[in-house]
């Protein structure tokens, strides 16, 4: 006796992967969500690869990821997938004090971030 199994969230086009407890501040990461959102994943791969941003590295792996979930786990037709979704989410803040002037302490905050890619196949239009 086990609880019934929990119905698929996305639709049976989607797949998706979360990265967890990035390094990096919610709204940097947000500049390369933006970046990657209704994109072709390889035109989003590309951009990615050739991004100055540092954790730009981590977002194309979770990418790729959620790539191989699709073609792996789901049986979706790589060329054909589009990043639908790309959201980011807060983590946890460590907290740190750095020593000022006057034996005061400054307050750093060190933010980490979560990272959700859903990918979606779509049919290519008919050429007319």
């Amino acid at each position: 006796m086990s609880k019934p199994k929990t119905p698929r969230a996305l639709k049976d086009n989607e797949a998706k992967c979360v990265a967890r407890m990035l390094r990096v501040s919610p709204q940097k990461l947000n500049l390369l969500a933006q970046l990657i959102r209704g994109k072709p994943v390889e035109t989003a791969l590309a951009d990615l690869e050739f991004s100055r941003k540092r954790i730009a590295g981590t977002v194309k792996k979770a990418l790729e990821s959620a790539i191989a979930n699709a073609e792996n786990n789901h049986s979706l037709d790589v060329d054909d997938l589009v990043v639908a979704e790309a959201f980011v989410g807060k983590a946890l803040v460590m907290k740190r004090f750095h020593a000022r002037a006057r034996g005061r302490a400054g307050r750093v905050e060190k933010p980490f971030s979560n990272l959700t890619i859903v990918v979606r196949e779509v049919q290519p239009e008919a050429k007319v």
